[in-house]
């Protein structure tokens, strides 16, 4: 992924899709939801 693409999904800026947010929770060890919601999760700790 291009690092100007993830700028652009931290501000908000772009809406990744179904692949992509697949991809980043599988790299990121998230649930999907994690992924694609519009609040905040709270932190785990594992």
């Amino acid at each position: 992924m291009h690092y100007q693409t993830v700028g652009y999904l931290e501000r908000g800026e772009y809406s990744p899709s179904l692949m992509l947010a697949l991809r980043i929770a599988d790299f990121l060890r998230l649930p999907l939801d994690a992924v694609l919601s519009l609040h905040p999760f709270p932190s785990s700790t594992r």
